[in-house]
């Protein structure tokens, strides 16, 4: 097992500030080991930046950052044998091979054997004796993810780990790195734009924006914070809501038609609002329970999209106009 005991990385107070910017502000956060910790974010929220902080690639103007019990700052370089980490664009020696390419690497750590496993786990075998500078942007990611993979790191610290790689690459990756977790182990910290991708892999989820975190989710109880609500139509709305009150429902009038309740009694049991009206002689016509979806809730967390949470006729999964989510690096 590649664990540690306790937090693997814990950070307070981190701020880095470039003259009048301010890239990272106050932040505090704590990964313990074992876990998938993801940092969500636009272009721009300080994700690439706060990484170089915990690699020790740029000094913080203020705070203190502790991985594998390593204090970064002052440059106590203990731990890095057991990180692996890769970080803006992928680079490789370009007139190389792939597998000369992990050979350096595999010498340059001292690692016994080949880099035939490595090779293999990231279905690199096609293109292991093609030079670096031919490959796709996808199977360049891949052999970055191999160079940081091929010493079994306790902590691997990845900034778009899927990056340029196609769907079955981006499944790949997630299987991978769910397995470094959950069968070896290992700690995985990494930024990503892809919120479906970020809801299936991480364990935890950190949202930073303008270099601040706004706030941090265990993946299991996200769905707590995703705003819902009911949906329903009658052929006499208000006569319904008339009967709804007087059960005791709070209801609310849709900009087009029908009804919306965000009572959590109604929430949680809708086929009760249906008896309800169907013995009072205005069955529902429609009958929806509409979920916020990741992206709603990403937007209304980052206060992007003050439309976001449920209201008179709109529904809580609305996307944006032009149909893009929250994508940035």
């Amino acid at each position: 097992m590649n664990g540690a005991a306790g937090p693997v990385i814990e950070v307070a107070g981190l701020s880095k500030r470039y003259g009048d910017v301010r890239a990272v502000v106050d932040v505090g956060l704590t990964v313990q080991a074992g876990q998938i910790y993801a940092l969500l974010g636009l272009n721009g929220a300080g994700k690439t930046t706060l990484i170089r902080m915990l690699l020790g690639m740029i000094a913080p103007t203020t705070g203190t950052v502790l991985v594998l019990g390593a204090d970064v700052p002052a440059r106590d370089r203990s731990a890095w044998a057991k990180v692996g980490y890769v970080v803006e664009a992928a680079a490789a020696y370009p007139e190389l091979t792939v597998r000369e390419n992990l050979e350096v690497v595999r010498r340059l750590r001292c690692l016994p054997g080949s880099a035939d496993d490595i090779i293999e786990r990231l279905a690199l075998a096609p293109y292991a004796d093609r030079r670096a500078r031919t490959l796709s942007l996808g199977n360049l990611q891949r052999l970055a993810l191999g160079k940081a993979l091929i010493h079994a790191p306790a902590l691997l610290i990845l900034d778009e780990p899927v990056n340029g790689l196609d769907p079955a690459g981006v499944a790949e990756i997630r299987t991978l790195l769910a397995d470094l977790a959950h069968r070896h182990g290992t700690t995985v910290f990494l930024s990503s734009h892809l919120l479906a991708e970020v809801a299936r892999l991480a364990t935890r989820i950190g949202i930073l924006h303008h270099g601040r975190l706004l706030g941090e989710h265990d993946a299991d109880q996200l769905d707590r914070h995703r705003r819902r609500h009911l949906r329903l139509a009658t052929r006499d709305d208000a006569k319904a809501q008339a009967v709804l009150a007087a059960h005791g429902y709070r209801s609310d009038s849709a900009a087009s038609a029908g009804l919306v309740i965000t009572d959590p009694r109604a929430l949680a049991g809708p086929e009760v609002i249906a008896t309800i009206l169907v013995q009072a002689g205005v069955p529902p016509t429609d009958l929806h329970l509409h979920e916020e979806d990741l992206e709603t809730f990403f937007l209304r967390t980052i206060d992007l999209n003050p439309q976001a949470a449920p209201s008179p006729g709109t529904s809580a999964g609305t996307r944006s106009e032009d149909g893009k989510g929250a994508a940035g690096a």
